[in-house]
C-alpha cells in the first residue's frame, strides 16, 4: 500500500495556480495514463506568480555564471542515449522483492522489475541508476534509484511508487527515488512532447548545492548546509518572460517554452557546477535542436513564490 500524507495533498490551486483550460496532457508513450492529474503541481502555469523575495540569493549560487545543460540527449560513446529511461509493463509483469538500502522511507512493495528494465546510464553504470516504471493497466508509477542486481536479487538504494490518478505526496520528511521527495516522470522533458510542440508541465532540475530544507511538494533535503542563501528542494524557477527564444528551433523552443510558463523544480544536488535540466533517455532527441538550450543561462532563470520554506 503506497503510504502518503493524505492532509500534505497540495492542489495547484492552492500552489500555484489552475493548468491552462483545455490543455490535453500527453499519456505516457505506450499508454492511455496521464502523468497526474489535470490539476497537478506540475502542470501549473507559473507565468503569473510573484518573483520570489530571496530569488536573486538563490540564483546567485546556481552557476548564474554558466549555461543550462540538458542532462539527456544522443550518445556518441558505446553506452545508451543520455537521459532517464522509461519502461514500461503491462498488469501481469512479475514483481519481485526489492531490498532498500533505506527502507525506512521506500514503498516497501513488490516493483514490476526485470530483463527489460531499463537503467540509468546502463546497470554497470556508477551514477545514479534511477528506473521509472509504468504499470500502464493500472496507471501506477514505479521509481528507484541506486538500482542493480546481486544473482537473482533486486537491490536499490530507494524506492517510491505513485497513483499516476493521485496528487498525493510522500510522508513529510520522506525522500523518494530523487532526494527531493519528488516523482521523477512528471519533470522529464519527453521526446514526444517535444516534437509535438509544447511541453505542459515542469521540469526537472538538478543545481549545484542545495540547503537543508525543502519546498512543498518537496518532502525532503538532501544537506547539511543551512544557508539559507543556498535553494531548497522543490524550490520553482522559471525562465524569465523576457529572455528571447524565438532563435531556438524545434525541440528546443519547446523546453524553453515550458520554463518559461510551468517553470522547473529542484529535485537533487547535481555533483556538479551546473544546472542540468533532465529529461527521458530516447534516441529520437535531436543534438543541434538542443545545442540551443546550452546557450541559455542560468542567470535568465528567476524563483517564484509557491509554498513556504520547511526547515528541518
Amino acid at each position: 500500500m503506497i503510504r502518503a500524507l493524505v492532509a500534505l495533498v497540495v492542489t495547484v490551486s492552492a500552489v500555484a495556480g489552475p493548468a491552462s483550460p483545455g490543455v490535453a496532457q500527453r499519456p505516457v508513450a505506450g499508454t492511455s495514463c496521464r502523468v497526474f492529474p489535470a490539476d497537478n503541481w506540475w502542470h501549473a502555469d507559473v507565468s503569473g506568480l510573484p518573483v520570489h523575495a530571496r530569488s536573486r540569493q538563490w540564483l546567485s549560487r546556481m552557476s548564474t555564471d554558466r549555461d543550462l545543460h540538458p542532462d539527456f540527449g544522443p550518445s556518441y560513446g558505446n553506452g545508451p542515449s543520455y537521459g532517464i529511461p522509461v519502461t514500461v509493463v503491462g498488469p501481469g509483469h512479475r514483481k519481485p522483492h526489492v531490498r532498500f538500502d533505506y527502507a525506512a522511507e521506500s514503498d516497501r512493495v513488490r516493483y514490476p522489475l526485470g530483463r527489460d528494465t531499463r537503467v540509468e546510464g546502463g546497470r554497470r553504470s556508477d551514477g545514479d541508476k534511477h528506473t521509472i516504471v509504468v504499470d500502464g493497466g493500472a496507471c501506477r508509477l514505479y521509481e528507484t534509484w541506486n538500482t542493480r542486481t546481486r544473482g537473482k536479487r533486486w537491490l536499490a538504494g530507494s524506492g517510491a511508487v505513485w497513483s499516476l490518478r493521485s496528487n498525493a505526496l510522500r510522508p513529510e520528511g520522506w525522500t523518494s527515488a530523487d532526494a527531493a521527495g519528488l516523482p521523477i516522470l512528471p519533470g522529464l522533458a519527453r521526446r514526444d512532447e517535444a516534437d509535438a510542440g509544447a511541453i505542459h508541465h515542469a521540469l526537472r532540475i538538478t543545481v549545484p548545492v542545495t540547503q537543508k530544507a525543502y519546498i512543498h511538494p518537496a518532502t525532503h533535503w538532501a544537506s547539511s548546509n543551512t544557508d539559507p542563501d543556498q535553494p531548497p528542494m522543490g524550490l520553482r524557477v522559471r525562465l524569465k518572460a523576457g529572455y528571447d527564444i524565438s532563435g531556438l528551433r524545434g525541440q528546443a523552443h519547446a523546453i524553453a517554452q515550458a520554463l518559461k510558463t510551468y517553470g522547473a523544480i529542484v529535485a537533487d544536488n547535481a555533483g556538479s557546477p551546473r544546472v542540468y535540466v533532465s529529461g527521458a533517455a530516447d534516441r529520437g532527441w535531436n543534438d543541434e535542436d538542443l545545442n540551443g538550450i546550452k546557450r541559455i543561462p542560468a542567470s535568465a532563470l528567476e524563483a517564484v513564490q509557491t509554498d513556504p520554506v520547511v526547515r528541518p
